[in-house]
């Protein structure tokens, strides 16, 4: 039986249609992380929304700019700060036409910004012991979210936004 040997011409068009597959898989979304943060990732999709429609903003949608200050959070949490910061970040530049976010907080001598800067202030609290189910333990929390200009120390729209995470994903 003879063997079947690709032609020059077919080579080059496979080799051309890999590359662009690979080209077309780094390119695309990444979606949602699969890791240890799919417990926080939709916590940080509804903190996004939550900022996002806060009625304090001035300035169209895109021209919005997020500086995002550490967030504090609550030790029994088993959650790390990064990445809740990470987690964040990610919902917030996943948005539509959505603000630029910077990983960074303006010093004590700050006292004016621009009007499409705010500053974002995240803490994230145990609100209670576990709660224990049959197949997994549920850890309450409450998130404290506050928008302030650099350089004002009040907030100038707070929201706080309320659930569990399975600890199991954490």
């Amino acid at each position: 039986m003879p063997r079947y040997v690709p032609s020059m011409r077919t080579a080059k068009w496979l080799v051309a249609l890999l590359i662009a597959l690979a080209l077309g898989a780094c390119a695309s979304n990444p979606g949602p992380p699969k890791t240890v943060r799919q417990a926080l990732y939709g916590l940080g999709e509804r903190a996004a929304d939550a900022t996002l429609a806060a009625p304090v903003w001035q300035v169209p949608d895109g021209d919005r700019v997020l500086l995002l200050a550490p967030p504090e959070i609550d030790a029994t949490l088993a959650v790390e700060p990064d990445q809740f910061g990470e987690t964040l970040t990610r919902a917030l530049l996943a948005v539509d036409s959505g603000p630029q976010v910077l990983d960074w907080t303006p010093d004590g001598t700050t006292r004016e910004a621009p009007d499409n800067q705010w500053l974002l202030e995240s803490r994230l609290v145990a609100e209670g012991p576990p709660l224990t189910l049959s197949d997994r333990r549920l850890l309450p929390y409450r998130l404290e979210l506050a928008l302030r200009r650099p350089g004002n120390p009040a907030p100038r729209w707070q929201q706080t936004l309320t659930g569990a995470l399975d600890a199991s994903a954490l």
